[in-house]
């Protein structure tokens, strides 16, 4: 008995019926269905050279690239074929392959995106984040490391390493902020909620603020106020509550749906406001409208003042490694000093968790991160192909 699926979350390819994973296939060795968290940022150079050889593809997906070159692989196996296959990929990937026969996970050598190996008694498991074992009732076993292959199958589990690994892995810190799952354990052993608390506690010692309440900006914001309010001794209240049958806006594809989803997600608790000097907590602020709006809600409450703290550095760039921010001139920090921010959302006054406060709160070593998306300093260089692929010469002119 085996089964694979896949949240899509889009990065590469439309939000259409076609690009959704797994992406299926029958070939040579028989059925295959792949899904893929991540994004390839070679996908497309590799796109049109499939193409020339005669490849024909059914989707607009990066992970779509990675089948066709396991079909026009020459290896003698499919591990042999896949291995050869991600040997040409660059870019981010953590993939679960499943087979006639086997269950695969694969691990791109830099590691930034998480996969947990779990179990549940006797059947083996593998997610994206150990969250997804609790709730099935299985239990986290360990991660698949980076640049590991696993193959499950009637014979049991088996670990391979065909890939070289860099000098230093590049785990991607915002997992940490604000893209995992609080309950979830990623990169190790390390559970997501306490290390958010931590970037909250963290912001108070560097932003302290004179304030009668910390508010979170919900659900992601949660932590990082309940830090806040610890380690500044101001009370944390719930000012905001959500709707929790609108998704999460950051994630949402289209501008148009996070503008009305704000609308739609959030409501003031008029009572917590209403007369006091409000500290809002959230954990990033990618585009400015999402808190702008929540700022305006917040004042027509009646408060005094807002304070927004946010347990990160300001966005600059964007991520090519599986988080949806595609160009620069979409990230207000990108273009905005902190003050020109905090006058278009209108606080009364604004600051982030610097870079080092935040990679301290991370566990392990600073320099195994991937922080490009505050900092610019990708942990791959890029090719003038990619960086034309990925548009980096109109991002970098339109700062």
């Amino acid at each position: 008995n085996k089964a694979i699926g896949h949240n899509r979350y889009s990065t590469a390819g439309e939000s259409h019926v076609r690009n959704v994973q797994p992406l299926t296939v029958n070939f040579a060795f028989g059925n295959l269905a792949v899904a893929h968290n991540g994004n390839l940022t070679n996908a497309w150079m590799l796109r049109s050279e499939l193409e020339a050889y005669g490849a024909i593809f059914q989707s607009d997906s990066d992970t779509e690239v990675i089948i066709h070159l396991i079909a026009h692989s020459k290896g003698d196996t499919l591990l042999d074929r896949l291995t050869e296959a991600l040997s040409l990929v660059r870019g981010a990937y953590s993939l679960v392959l499943l087979t006639d026969h086997d269950l695969i996970a694969v691990r791109d050598p830099y590691g930034f995106r998480p996969l947990c190996l779990g179990k549940f008694k006797d059947a083996w498991m593998v997610a994206s984040e150990t969250c997804a074992f609790d709730l099935m009732g299985g239990e986290f076993v360990r991660e698949v490391e980076p640049g590991e292959l696993i193959v499950i199958n009637d014979d049991g589990m088996t670990s391979h390493h065909p890939f070289i690994l860099p000098e230093k892995p590049a785990k991607c810190v915002f997992e940490y902020v604000y893209f995992a799952r609080p309950d979830s354990k990623i990169f190790g052993d390390h559970a997501v909620y306490p290390i958010r608390k931590a970037l909250g506690r963290q912001l108070a010692k560097e932003a302290h603020v004179p304030a009668d309440v910390v508010i979170p900006v919900p659900d992601s914001g949660v932590p990082a106020a309940l830090g806040y309010a610890e380690g500044s001794g101001i009370p944390f209240e719930i000012g905001l509550t959500r709707n929790h049958y609108i998704g999460r806006t950051f994630i949402e594809p289209e501008q148009s749906i996070r503008h009305f989803g704000v609308k739609l997600k959030l409501n003031v608790v008029p009572e917590v406001l209403k007369g006091r000097r409000v500290v809002v907590v959230d954990d990033s602020i990618v585009r400015g409208t999402t808190s702008r709006k929540i700022i305006k809600m917040i004042r027509n409450a009646g408060v005094k003042e807002v304070h927004v703290r946010i347990s990160s550095p300001p966005t600059i760039a964007p991520c090519f490694y599986g988080i949806d921010t595609p160009t620069q001139k979409e990230l207000i920090g990108s273009s905005h000093s902190v003050e020109e921010i905090r006058k278009y959302i209108t606080a009364d006054s604004l600051q982030y968790l610097s870079l080092d406060g935040m990679l301290n709160a991370a566990p392990g070593r600073n320099d195994h991160y991937c922080h490009a998306c505050f900092t610019e300093q990708y942990p791959i260089a890029f090719t003038k192909a990619e960086e034309q692929q990925l548009g980096l010469f109109d991002a970098s002119t339109s700062r």
